[in-house]
């Protein structure tokens, strides 16, 4: 459909707007992170390093995902951003389904790049589209509730992934969940509205498509614009790594605990022949699930609450909650004890995430109307060719280098070195806190 007239949306299709977004995003994710728990029996089967999954994981994905992001978002400024969402929701899932066809690693790595074409059509237009559709006061919420396809989508991902590549293999888990979104891009199409731009900014506020190299010139002159991005890619060099890496590290340093750690499942989750993949995807799945969901809920809301008197609080919210989250993570990475792991881990899971609904809404209001789109393509740009390609891949190198010493235990302790990362985001978001006010458009 075309761009309506302002205010004629109801409340609960606004809702509804929000949550078939969620699912698409959702999908997003279990599309992207489902390697991470695949990249144990991947690893097996084709005889790879784990280089070689870091660049499955990072730069196979991120390459065109990211760079890919501008031109799309630049062509949402003037198009449909409906049917760009419901294009790339349909080419992203049929490049998933193309992974469980690869033979080599050479193949799996171009579908993989398939994957990050379709999904850089996803996620610039989604924020576009919930601006035009929350006010400002309630962008921190519904940005914050828009990312919680971040956690359910990679918990489902993950335990998913676990339990067909045990009942079947990981090639039928790739083909299963690709067919998902392909049966949900014609609903997304047929029941979703393109709303006018711009709609909850002041009268005045400009809604013409802006060329790139003003977008460019306009952002120069806001330093909070790229301390947020830099603070929230730095971030993500951990918070990616963890999502791929951190099933490996379960089955490696704790494979032989896991079955009995989590026989309180029902029979139906523990089938014959399964073992410490399946467990570890439902281990990490939980965490990620309960700690995701409540950090990022919890940054939208204290953002949103806070932000209305201090527009600093939008980052200076995320700054203390990665500050937070370092103790906590090395308590989780050190013990030897999994039921300790299990409810420390939960925390920095929490923490780690505060950070999307704040800064995202706050990318959203220090940038105009008619460059919003193509702005939050440039921060995903900065936030995952940085995060994806290189977390992921500098994790998975630093186990190999530190492989001749601690064996299996190397992945424990690239994990660990990953922590100074959150350390730099706190920086750059507190630096980011005393420039959004100025920053911020009226």
């Amino acid at each position: 459909m075309s761009e309506t007239e302002p205010h004629t949306y109801s409340s609960g299709y606004r809702r509804w707007a929000l949550f078939i977004l969620i699912v698409v995003y959702t999908l997003n994710f279990l599309d992207r992170q489902i390697i991470s728990i695949l990249a144990v029996p991947i690893k097996a089967d084709l005889k790879l390093t784990d280089t070689q999954l870091g660049l499955l994981g990072g730069l196979a994905f991120a390459a065109f995902y990211a760079t890919l992001g501008i031109p799309i978002a630049w062509l949402a400024d003037r198009k449909s951003r409906v049917w760009i969402i419901t294009v790339a929701l349909t080419l992203w899932s049929a490049m998933t389904a193309l992974c469980g066809l690869a033979q080599n690693y050479l193949q799996l790595f171009l579908a993989r790049l398939g994957v990050g074409v379709g999904e850089a059509g996803g996620v610039a237009p989604s924020y576009s589209l919930l601006t035009d559709y929350f006010p400002p006061e309630q962008r921190g919420r519904a940005m914050g509730a828009y990312s919680l396809g971040i956690p359910v989508g990679s918990a489902i991902g993950i335990c998913l992934g676990g339990a067909l590549s045990t009942l079947v293999d990981w090639r039928f888990a790739f083909v299963f969940v690709g067919f998902l979104g392909v049966a949900v891009a014609p609903v997304f199409r047929l029941t979703m509205k393109d709303p006018a731009r711009g709609q909850y900014d002041p009268p005045g506020a400009r809604t013409e498509p802006a060329p790139f190299m003003s977008v460019f010139r306009t952002l120069s002159r806001k330093p909070g614009f790229w301390l947020l991005s830099f603070g929230a890619a730095s971030s993500s060099m951990m918070g990616y790594g963890l999502f791929f890496w951190l099933p490996s590290f379960l089955v490696r340093s704790y494979g032989g605990e896991l079955p009995e750690f989590m026989s309180f499942l029902p029979d139906i989750l523990q089938p014959d022949g399964a073992g410490p993949l399946l467990y570890a995807a439902y281990y990490y799945g939980i965490i990620v699930l309960i700690g995701g969901i409540v950090g990022i809920w919890f940054g939208g809301v204290l953002a949103d609450k806070y932000g209305v008197n201090d527009k600093g609080s939008y980052a200076r919210v995320p700054a203390i909650a990665f500050i937070a989250t370092i103790p906590f993570f090395l308590l989780g990475t050190l013990s030897t004890s999994l039921l300790m792991s299990f409810f420390v881990f939960l925390v920095p899971t929490a923490l780690a995430l505060v950070w999307l609904g704040p800064v995202i809404a706050a990318i959203q209001q220090i940038t105009p109307p008619n460059m919003r789109t193509t702005a939050s393509a440039l921060f995903l740009l900065i936030n995952n060719l940085t995060g994806i390609a290189l977390g992921n891949y500098i994790l998975g190198q630093l186990s190999d280098l530190l492989a001749p010493n601690f064996g299996d235990e190397s992945l424990r302790y690239a994990l660990l070195s990953g922590t100074v990362f959150y350390l730099i985001a706190a920086i750059l978001f507190l630096f980011a806190a005393r420039r959004l006010p100025q920053d911020w458009e009226a």
